[in-house]
Formats: structure tokens, C-alpha cells, sequence
């Protein structure tokens, strides 16, 4: 099974995103900005990073749009499973009745382990489409389909009575982001290329460079770097390109600010949202796949995760925040066995079963220990040594369970989670936690923000630490 954990960014000197913004769909999350003054509405460029997590809904979402509350819309959305996961780029009028511009991607984006980097390049004086509307993906020009193009039509951005709006469809306030957005540039007057945004490293991974050029009357670079949700230069919406167009936050849910440091220079470990029918698909996945609640009451479902390790030392936490507590499984499987189906407690599997006392259920089995049982709002740690083939269990930073050893039939780790009823709920901290951390702790590189300490020599699953120990 490959895991595709995004190029960890190890060139000398190499440029760091530090932080991204997690967007939780059902909370209905965006930022908004409708302070701008007439710019240039024909010529501009949008380049931003995003990391989806709703994969296989049906709806669409947007990352951008720009629009009157009415019947004028300028955006870039992700589709829905329904479209094939296709990204669509548009330009409408009159309630949508006229179509200025409209491409579509032939291909599909809907991995939730992987960055992707967008750039859109408008310049609608060009006569034909092909030199008017300029796509990239992680810096590949897409041959994308387009069905109108009218030359010297007016989109509308950079006016002074159209919102822009990060993270949702603005003329009907829906269609909302869910996942993880980052490094978000806007240059207003000029069609950029997308080697001005970023660059291929020498193992032929897309990476971002800091982008050096003017942004234009409307220009605005979000490196959601700060706190809050007003419009300031502290906001988590600030605009730090100079010219002072920052936006506000809505509906802000995440006890820790929505503030995170899973980015595409170094990509965090979180829950799979992509399964089959008998698995991932009976979860609801929510804040940035970092939560999950089993939806299929009465029948043992699994889950996994982003990445899965081989050797090294590994530390996550999870909160039991809800549910029956004693058809709560949090381990790992060995890679090589299926989630699919029912009863995932089988060779190559260890569990922590919080049953009766508290036991360990190694391949299939389970020990005679009691180890103790969790309650609500504990937190489970899990200390993986796959060097020695050891794992130690904390409950709330007191091991519980300590060197236990993990068989001879899991070689490749991959975090999971069992549970047969729909009240279970599953709060996950690979480094970036959906819920309050009162103290912060990060491991020894400074990566991962825990509640409890990190063992010493154990790491955050991240792509810089794989990239290092794993």
C-alpha cells in the first residue's frame, strides 16, 4: 500500500510555509473581505495551496469566489464525486443564464493525503481562450475543456462592490471548503506564471518559492500567521503584502484557532477519508479529518490514516470525546491487511480494546491485563517504536501499557480506529489538534503541538520527520 505524504521541503535554504488554516465544512468556515477599491477586472492572478479533505461527497465547494450576493460570480471550485473531484474555473452573469468563461480539469483531484498547489492566470483582452485563461497544478499547465470565452468581458474581481471570499461560494453564501488552505497570493493587473509561485526541486516534487513581484492596487498574500478572526494585521486573515486588504473569519469552531502547521512543506499524518463501502465509508470525517464518528450502528467498521511507518519512533494522542466506551479500538494495522469488511481485529493488528478494565487485542487475541479504562475526555497516547517493535500506551501522560511488544506480522504501521456503534466519536492529534491543548508540547524537531509530553526520541508523523527517521 503507497502513501503519498507530499515532498518535504529539504533543500538548503529552502522557502517554509509555517502555518495553514483549516476549514471545517459543516461550520460553515470562510474569510471575507469586501473593503476592495476598483482595480484592473480583466487582468489578475490567483495562486493558493490546498489539501481537500471531503473527498467522495457529492456536493461541490469552493476555494475562491468573488460576486454581488446576487446574480455575478467570479470563482474556482472543487467538484464533487458526482463531477469526478474535477476543479472548475468560472466566470458567470445574470443568475449564471450567461456564461462568460467556464473551464473544467479532465482530471480528478480528490487525494486528502496530498498539497496541491492552483494557480489561475486571467487576462480576458487576450482574443482566445487558450491565451486568456492559463491553469497549473502543482506547476503541470492543465488542457482543460472550456465552453465560452468573451473577449474583453469583465470579471468581477477588483470592484469595489463585489465581496471576496476564501473558502465558499460568495451569491448564495454555501458550498463550503472543507480541508486545509494555505499561502493564498492575489495579484491584481498582471497575468503571472506559475514558476513565480513556485518551483521543482531536484527530485521533481513541486515546492513553493516566495513570491517577489508587485500585487497591484487589490493584491493581498494570506500567510495566516496570526490569531483571531478580525480584520487586522493580527487576524488569522491578515494581508501581509503591504497593502493592508485583510479579511475576517467566520464561524470559527476549533478550539485552537483553526491556526495549523500541517502544510505543504511539511505534511501531517491525519485520518483517510477515501474507503470503501464497508469501511471509511461508514465514518463522518470532520475538522480537517482529524475527527470521526462511526455511522453505521451495530456493525465493527474500520479506519485509517495518511501514512503508515516501517521504522523509527512515532507519537500520537486520541480523545475518547464520545460514545460507548467500551466499543472504543484505537491502534494500528499492518498495511497489508484490508479495512474493509467487519471484525478488523485479525493478524497483523493490535488494538487498545477499552473494555472491562482496559485491554490489548494483538492479533486477534486478547491479553489478560487490565490496563485501565478510559472515560470520556481522556486522551490515549501512543508511543509506536517500530525499531524495536514496541508500543507503549499513556493515558492522559501515564503509561499504561509499556514496551509491549507488536508481533511479527505488523512490519508497516498504519494508524486505525474500530468501533461498532454510531455514538463513538474519535478526536485525533497527529500534530495538529481538533481539540484544546492546554500545556503544548512538541517533539524534539519543535514539530506537532500535543497535550502531553512526547517521549524522548519519538516523533510527530510528519513528512520532514519521515523524511528524517522514517
Amino acid at each position: 500500500m503507497a502513501f503519498l505524504i507530499g515532498g518535504a521541503n529539504t533543500e538548503s535554504a529552502a522557502y517554509e510555509i509555517d502555518n495553514s488554516i483549516r476549514m471545517n465544512e459543516a461550520d460553515s468556515t470562510k474569510l471575507t473581505n469586501d473593503e476592495m477599491s476598483d482595480g484592473n477586472r480583466d487582468i489578475w492572478t490567483f495562486s493558493g495551496w490546498f489539501k481537500k479533505t471531503n473527498v467522495g461527497e457529492t456536493g461541490d465547494s469552493h476555494l475562491f469566489s468573488c460576486g454581488s450576493g446576487g446574480d455575478d460570480l467570479t470563482s474556482i471550485a472543487l467538484r464533487g464525486s458526482g463531477n469526478a473531484e474535477q476543479i472548475e474555473c468560472s466566470n458567470y452573469t445574470d443568475a449564471g443564464s450567461t456564461t462568460r468563461w467556464n473551464i473544467t480539469t479532465p482530471g480528478s483531484y480528490r487525494d486528502p493525503t496530498a498539497w496541491y498547489h492552483l494557480v489561475l492566470a486571467v487576462d480576458t483582452t487576450q482574443a482566445s481562450i487558450s491565451n486568456g485563461l492559463k491553469l497549473w497544478i502543482n506547476g503541470v499547465a492543465i488542457s482543460y475543456t472550456g465552453s465560452t470565452w468573451v473577449q474583453n468581458a469583465d470579471t468581477f474581481m477588483n470592484s469595489d462592490d463585489h465581496e471576496n471570499v476564501i473558502g465558499a461560494r460568495q451569491n448564495n453564501n454555501d458550498m463550503f471548503f472543507d480541508g486545509y488552505l494555505a499561502e493564498i497570493n492575489f495579484i491584481d493587473g498582471t497575468q503571472k506564471q506559475s514558476t513565480d509561485f513556485g518551483k521543482f526541486n531536484s527530485n521533481g516534487v513541486w515546492i513553493p518559492i516566495k513570491y517577489s513581484g508587485s500585487y497591484g492596487t487589490n493584491g493581498y498574500s494570506l500567510e495566516f500567521k496570526g490569531t483571531g478572526t478580525n480584520a487586522d494585521a493580527s487576524g488569522m486573515g491578515a494581508d501581509t503584502s503591504g497593502n493592508g486588504h485583510h479579511f475576517s473569519f467566520h464561524n470559527l469552531a476549533s478550539a485552537n484557532g483553526d491556526t495549523c502547521t500541517d502544510t505543504p512543506t511539511n505534511n501531517f499524518c491525519t485520518l483517510n477519508s477515501i474507503g470503501g463501502a464497508n469501511s471509511s465509508g461508514k465514518w463522518t470525517f470532520s475538522e480537517g479529518n482529524c475527527k470521526i464518528q462511526q455511522n453505521d450502528n451495530g456493525s465493527w467498521r474500520a479506519t485509517g490514516s495518511t501514512m503508515a511507518v516501517s521504522k523509527g519512533k512515532w507519537y500520537w494522542e486520541v480523545e475518547f470525546d464520545a460514545g460507548t466506551l467500551d466499543e472504543m479500538f484505537v491502534g494500528f494495522h499492518d498495511t497489508s491487511v484490508s479495512l474493509e469488511g467487519t471484525n478488523r481485529w485479525v493478524a497483523g493488528s493490535l488494538l487498545f480494546y477499552n473494555h472491562t478494565g482496559g485491554e490489548v487485542r494483538l492479533d486477534g487475541t486478547d491479553t489478560t491485563a487490565d490496563y485501565g479504562e478510559l472515560d470520556h475526555g481522556d486522551i490515549l497516547g501512543i508511543a509506536l517504536n517500530m525499531d524495536d517493535n514496541q508500543v507503549t500506551f499513556y493515558d492522559n501522560g501515564s503509561a499504561i501499557v509499556t514496551n509491549l511488544s507488536i508481533g511479527s506480522n505488523i512490519n508497516e504501521a498504519m494508524p486505525t480506529f474500530l468501533s461498532d456503534y454510531n455514538d463513538v466519536v474519535y478526536k485525533v492529534n497527529f500534530g495538529n489538534p481538533p481539540f484544546s491543548i492546554s500545556s503544548g508540547n512538541a517533539d524534539a524537531n519543535g514539530y506537532g503541538n500535543f497535550e502531553y509530553a512526547v517521549p524522548t526520541n519519538y516523533y510527530a508523523l510528519c513528512s520532514k520527520n519521515l523524511a528524517e527517521f522514517g
